[in-house]
């Protein structure tokens, strides 16, 4: 059951990968013209006042979300691939893909699953320390998950088969 686990992660993440393939076309290629900014958020106006308010962990951007993520919730595998703003998620047999929004200064995910599912649908950052990433999703589910290089999938899955 745990390799069946691991090759439905492995599976989720082409998906993924697939999905957000397919989320950048249309480009003309003419580029000319046009402003090259960096994409990083500009700080918002309480971390330019100094008050009393806690600045964001700098850690928490929308650049810090790119990537790969993938994990485990409630006994089910979650697969999230976020690509220059556009983001990808297969979590629980349901497919979602949105972007990387602006909340009032704070990165949050927002999404829209193919099968109308609302589980997982605007997700905030808890934290990301650039290898676990925290989201807590409006729907109440909160994941864990955690940073995969390219083609590879995190420790954390369990990959052998329990015997009956």
């Amino acid at each position: 059951m745990h390799k069946l686990v691991r090759s439905g992660v492995a599976a989720a993440g082409l998906v993924v990968a697939l999905t957000l393939g397919g989320c950048g076309g249309g480009d003309s290629g003419d580029d000319s013209g046009k402003d090259k900014s960096s994409g990083a958020p500009a700080p918002s106006a309480s971390e330019d006042a100094g008050g009393d308010e806690a600045a964001p962990d700098a850690t928490t951007t929308a650049d810090s979300l790119e990537g790969s993520w993938a994990g485990m919730t409630e006994g089910k595998a979650v697969a999230l691939s976020v690509k220059e703003g556009k983001a990808a998620l297969i979590a629980d047999e349901h497919i979602c893909q949105g972007a990387v929004e602006d909340m009032g200064g704070e990165p949050m995910l927002s999404l829209k699953c193919a099968d109308g599912n609302t589980d997982r649908t605007m997700g905030s950052i808890d934290s990301n320390d650039g290898k676990t990433l925290v989201l807590s999703w409006e729907g109440g589910t909160k994941d864990s998950l955690a940073k995969t290089d390219p083609g590879k999938l995190p420790d954390e899955l369990p990959t052998g088969i329990p015997a009956p």
